[in-house]
């Protein structure tokens, strides 16, 4: 009988544990959905999925196709809802399995439920943790409420008993096959409008796997910029300022195991530092936001936040359009909104203090401001984006409650003007 591999946020060939779990079991297939429901308009008025990430999205799976082809893996692509694709593919190509990877919010969860209840009977369904850098099982927590509310107290209970589980590997696949035509959609397809890159973007990259190996090599190995990350992370114009590998990390074009260990080794043959050790740092903040959310559910979604903090939102429609706009008072915010409209890209320090304005200095409704980068971003991750807006606006994380000074921010940050010019 035959194996079924459901690629969601997981799109790659290696350290995949899905991947490796059914090609133990048997002859594996896969299959990836453009689910149209990304590319709906969402309550507040925003595509879920703009053109910039799901342009990302359709050249990694493009990526995906050409690494399964070389794995001797038959690949099944489709636009539609997997619920009402998938049980096609499982009668004619008699599928006994379906391995996929766990999901906990509510989204995902209603799509995997919808597909258990439509499968044959006799189709088993695998699902596993494989989007953390310290898996649910090794961490010091029996259980999600068990999380900590402040990340220095998660973070350093992890560091001190958790171990990064190893990265895992496969052999191809042996056997022939007929390849089915892998049809991918274009953005016109998915309801959505063609664009040109703006040569200004600091992510000028293509999505796949493929092209997050090759960004790990020229900022590890190549150039050995990691060697500066922690000095430079702040930055905000060009590609060197950081890793910029959060875009294939959010679709799972690579792993974050696959990034811890390359930088153990760069600490053994290069330099080990307070910056490689800031990368590393800083997949634990993307872990821990994944646990907040497994912890506290759809609280993350809700006005209040996981704080369940009482405050008074506004709504304020003008307001809304200059921010979004890049037309409010403050040039700085305007600078990296107008980045963001432009290339799908905004920078750490950008996404701190435009969620900081937005929430914090106009007191609009924070969920408006998640939802536009949620639509935006080439990297959205839904933990990591709703768990930051939560923390900047004053429903999440932050025990200090803070708020940005615009002005502050700006000469420190970009003292000369160079990206407010941009």
């Amino acid at each position: 009988m035959n194996k079924l591999v459901w690629f969601t946020t997981n799109l790659r060939v290696h350290d995949n544990r899905c991947l490796h779990e059914a090609l133990r079991k048997g002859f594996t297939q896969a299959v990836y959905c453009f689910d149209p429901r990304h590319y709906e308009t969402e309550p507040f008025g925003f595509k879920k999925t703009e053109r910039y990430r799901t342009q990302f999205l359709i050249e990694t799976v493009r990526d995906l196709a050409d690494q399964l082809t070389f794995q001797n893996i038959p690949f099944h692509v489709a636009i539609g809802k997997p619920e009402e694709l998938i049980p096609a593919i499982i009668t004619e190509q008699k599928i006994d399995a379906i391995y996929h990877q766990r999901e906990w919010t509510t989204e995902e969860v209603q799509v995997q439920k919808a597909l258990r209840k439509v499968i044959p009977s006799e189709a088993k369904m695998f699902s596993y943790y494989d989007q953390f850098l310290f898996h649910p099982n090794d961490i010091p927590f029996k259980e999600a409420q068990e999380i900590p509310e402040v990340f220095t107290v998660f973070r350093k209970a992890c560091e001190k008993n958790a171990q990064i589980r190893p990265v895992l590997t496969h052999k191809a696949q042996e056997g022939s096959f007929k390849p089915p035509r892998v049809d991918l959609p274009d953005l016109n397809r998915l309801g959505l409008t063609e664009f040109e890159r703006d040569p200004r973007s600091a992510f000028p990259f293509l999505g796949g796997a493929s092209q997050a190996m090759q960004r790990l090599d020229s900022y590890f190995w190549e150039t050995k910029q990691l060697r500066y990350y922690k000095k430079t992370r702040n930055g905000l114009v060009g590609t060197s300022y950081s890793s910029k590998l959060s875009p294939w990390l959010a679709n799972g074009s690579i792993s974050a195991r696959q990034i811890y260990w390359e930088v153990r080794r760069f600490e053994r043959e290069v330099v080990k530092n307070q910056d490689t050790y800031w990368l590393i740092f800083e997949l634990i903040w993307r872990d821990y936001f994944k646990y907040v959310s497994m912890k506290h559910g759809s609280k993350i979604f809700q006005i209040g936040g996981i704080r369940e903090r009482d405050y008074t939102w506004d709504r304020d429609l003008e307001r809304r359009q200059q921010w979004i706009d890049g037309t409010t008072p403050e040039p700085f915010v305007n600078a990296n909104m107008k980045e963001l409209a432009a290339t799908g890209w905004m920078s750490n320090r950008g996404r701190q203090n435009v969620s900081s304005y937005w929430a914090k200095e106009w007191g609009q409704d924070w969920r408006i401001g998640a939802a536009y980068f949620e639509s935006m971003l080439l990297d959205y991750d839904v933990h990591s984006n709703w768990g930051n807006w939560m923390y900047n606006s004053g429903v999440g994380n932050d025990p200090r409650d803070r708020k940005f000074n615009i002005q502050s921010q700006a000469q420190r940050y970009d003292p000369s003007g160079t990206f407010q010019r941009l």
